[in-house]
């Protein structure tokens, strides 16, 4: 009998979750007590939405990300629903456009204004009426701009064409009537030409979302599935659910034969919904549980045993929900492979929970981020529906990459982030920065500086404006809270200023480094 190793050979083995402190959290947030089993949360790069309790309607907040600490009690929220907000999304074509969907059998789509909101925004950009009941899923097309999908109690599936002047649309281009119940959850594969779902029935379908019908069905008996997945492109389903003993289960599926899972494996005995969420850069699998404060994390393969459990984020504070931050949006500077936003009710608390690889060298670790889906799309609204797939375009998370880049100009990003004008000292900190690094405008300079030296000049471009805003763009603060507001950005600012310091003194002893080893090189011969 052969022997095999009790650990395999990863990278990701030693993954840690790594929560924030108290003031990198978002304290007095009146998280929603809603039973829907849903994230409740939606974060990008720039804002974190969460569904909130609001009396006589649906209302949900947007805060900037960096706006950290405790929650102003009259922040305006975004509440135009008569119902309540069941779930919310972020374009992930345009980070300031965001879709919910409510009790109130509709969808809205929301312009998020790149300024600060003073007041609660009531005015939606589009209102999407076809639901006969309450919808309770929407999803955005991974690879195709401007289409939506959404799940109501009506037992449909509608598919949103946005790409048109109507501010209210009343009949989708699609119409998928295949489900006998409610529909619990949606995924698509990785170019957006298949759908998964659960149903109240327990059953998993691989659908076709343009022709509408159902090209595979399962039927297993000992799995109840209440969320699925498609795990990138190994061709396979995750879903998770209850056992015939009602023990929450993980459960693996090949997506062209539903009849048998690959693989089944037993968790716990607790109530709670288990939400998966895959990370195709790094084949790593996270399941978090609602109710309790855990996240486990798996590595998936393509062969046996395909699951491997790595390891456990244990807290003791039960999560209400959960968000994930999208690749573009980590901090890979501290080898941050993925993020999630933890909703703890009990404490009014959005916690960051960060899982990172722990690496002795601070440079950028190729082998850890691979080319990642951007923020571009690959395909218009009619070219997908007239038939076409396309493979999302992928980008690099090198600091500096040109790719990386979700609006052309940096003057596209939103006002918040801006610092009031009595700040030139931060500017000053700037311009010697930029000094002491030999900063050129010449384009013939450029030629031949090397690839290290542009990505100094696009962070020195970037301290020079505030989150991509000039520092005397901003008006002078009115109000007290306007004033603290400024304050806090200007910390901000602060902190990012010492951090590209301290990169800076890194890449001197790099340098250093290398003129030493040279010397002693030229010395040999």
């Amino acid at each position: 009998m052969s022997w095999h190793p009790q650990y395999r050979s990863s990278k990701f083995r030693h993954v840690f979750g790594k929560p924030a402190s108290k003031e990198n959290c978002y304290d007095s947030v009146p998280i929603t007590r809603s039973v829907h089993d849903n994230h409740f949360c939606a974060v990008n790069p720039h804002f974190i939405a969460v569904v909130t309790e609001c009396a006589g309607g649906g209302a949900f907040l947007v805060i900037p990300l960096h706006q950290t600490g405790k929650l102003d009690p009259h922040y305006p929220k975004v509440c135009g629903h008569r119902g309540n907000v069941l779930d919310v999304k972020w374009n992930p074509f345009d980070d300031f456009e965001i879709a919910s969907c409510s009790e109130d059998a509709t969808i809205k789509i929301w312009s998020i204004p790149k300024q600060l909101l003073t007041k609660n925004l009531t005015a939606c950009r589009k209102e999407l009426v076809g639901h006969a009941r309450r919808v309770g899923l929407v999803e955005w097309h991974p690879t195709a701009a401007d289409i939506l999908f959404s799940a109501g109690y009506d037992y449909k599936v509608m598919i949103w064409n946005l790409d048109t002047k109507e501010s209210v649309i009343t009949s989708p281009m699609r119409t998928i009537s295949c489900h006998q119940d409610v529909i619990l959850s949606m995924s698509f594969n990785t170019n957006g030409s298949l759908l998964a779902t659960t149903c109240k029935d327990r059953k998993i379908r691989v659908i076709d979302p343009r022709a509408g019908t159902v090209l595979q069905e399962a039927n297993y008996k000992g799995h109840r599935a209440s969320k699925v997945l498609f795990l990138g492109n190994l061709k396979k389903l995750m879903s998770t659910g209850t056992s015939r003993w009602n023990n929450r289960q993980v459960a693996l599926w090949d997506q062209d034969d539903l009849s048998v899972p690959l693989l089944e494996e037993d968790l716990d005995g607790s109530s709670g919904v288990l939400f998966p969420f895959y990370d195709a850069d790094t084949s790593m699998l996270y399941v978090v549980g609602k109710g309790d404060g855990n996240i486990r994390y798996y590595e998936v393969s393509a062969d046996k045993p395909h699951l491997s459990y790595l390891t456990e984020y244990r807290s003791y504070n039960p999560q209400k929900g959960i968000g994930v931050m999208p690749k573009r949006g980590l901090d890979v500077s501290s080898c941050e492979i993925f993020r999630f936003y933890k909703l703890i009710t009990t404490k009014s608390l959005i916690e960051p929970i960060s899982m990172i690889v722990p690496r002795r060298s601070e440079s950028y670790q190729e082998d850890i981020y691979p080319p990642t889906a951007g923020a571009q799309p690959s395909l218009t609204a009619q070219e997908w529906l007239s038939g076409m797939n396309q493979d999302p375009i992928l980008v690099s998370l090198r600091p500096g990459s040109e790719l990386l880049r979700p609006h052309p100009l940096p003057a596209e990003r939103p006002v918040f982030h801006s610092m009031a004008p009595a700040s030139p000292r931060l500017l000053n900190q700037a311009e010697k920065l930029a000094a002491e690094d030999g900063w050129r405008s010449s384009s013939l300079l450029e030629e031949k500086t090397p690839r290290w030296a542009a990505e100094h000049r696009l962070e020195e471009k970037k301290s020079w404006l505030t989150n991509g805003f000039d520092v005397f763009e901003c008006p002078p603060p009115k109000t007290e809270n306007e004033l603290l507001q400024m304050f806090y950005r200007q910390q901000e600012e602060i902190r990012r200023l010492r951090e590209l310091l301290t990169q800076r003194e890194v890449q001197a002893k790099q340098l250093e480094l290398e003129i030493k080893n040279l010397r002693m090189g030229s010395e040999q011969l």
